[in-house]
């Protein structure tokens, strides 16, 4: 049975971890097919949207610690290595231009949390809770995008808290802070993520990846203008689509746009 299971639907990748007696923790097969489907993401523009998820009880327990040596019975260069092969795949979501929505259920820890943390859109069960457990087995809490991530979305105040204790944050708590979007139960959040997907394909291709991408720039942009300047790029580009000029038609019509990505 693979590690990752792959549902390709139409425009729609639904992946889903498949380590349920392990807590989906992501042992070398699981992050090597992370990291490879969604680094191939950015050649694949049939590919729209991604939904991600977690077979079993958790969404992920993070790094299987029982497969892992002692650190200090390698080599820095081998853990280096290492290390990097596992952030890949946080870089590649964000770089992506296809939105990420994960739908959170049970234990996203460590690693887990890096990857809820990396995903555009998070839809989290009662009972999902999020931690960086790293600085509770002797490591910092800063990896795998944590220490990014956090502070833009919950402040510097609630972050520093988490990572600096490796305290759970619990799916209401979560929702409050603004680092989910929605908490229901698992049906209901897997017809929520449907409906998001639904509407993100009503919008054209580019305006779809050139939205996402507009938006990861503007977290880090150094002043207004900076993030003006980009969104008008953005707005020049896609203005100079055929798919522009077909949802102008489509709305004036009052009828749905038939895009072709063009």
């Amino acid at each position: 049975m693979s590690v990752l299971l792959v549902h390709e639907e139409g425009q729609v990748a639904w992946l889903t971890m498949n380590r349920p007696e392990r807590l989906n923790a992501m042992d070398e097969s699981l992050v090597t097919a992370l990291r490879e489907y969604m680094q191939a993401l950015y050649q694949r523009p049939e590919i729209r949207v991604v939904v991600l998820q977690g077979a079993g009880r958790a969404f992920c327990a993070g790094l299987d610690l029982k497969e892992r040596a002692p650190a200090g019975r390698r080599g820095a260069a081998d853990v280096l290595k290492h290390q990097r092969s596992i952030r890949d795949i946080m870089l590649a979501m964000r770089r992506c231009p296809q939105p990420i929505i994960s739908v959170v259920q049970g234990a996203a820890s460590g690693g887990g949390f890096g990857l809820a943390l990396a995903s555009d859109i998070r839809l989290a069960t009662p009972e999902a809770r999020f931690n960086a457990a790293f600085i509770r087995i002797g490591l910092t809490a800063c990896d795998m995008g944590v220490s990014y991530f956090l502070p833009r979305m919950v402040g510097a105040s609630v972050a520093a808290e988490l990572m600096l204790t490796g305290r759970f944050l619990g799916a209401q708590r979560a929702l409050a802070l603004g680092l989910v979007s929605q908490v229901a139960e698992l049906p209901e959040l897997q017809a929520e993520a449907r409906s998001l997907v639904a509407d993100m394909l009503r919008t054209t291709p580019m305006g779809l990846s050139l939205t996402k991408d507009c938006l990861n720039f503007s977290i880090d942009a150094p002043s207004f203008d900076a993030a003006i300047a980009m969104e008008d790029r953005n707005q020049v580009l896609s203005s100079q689509s055929e798919d522009f000029q077909e949802g102008m038609r489509a709305f004036l019509d009052k009828r749905e746009p038939r895009y072709q990505g063009r």
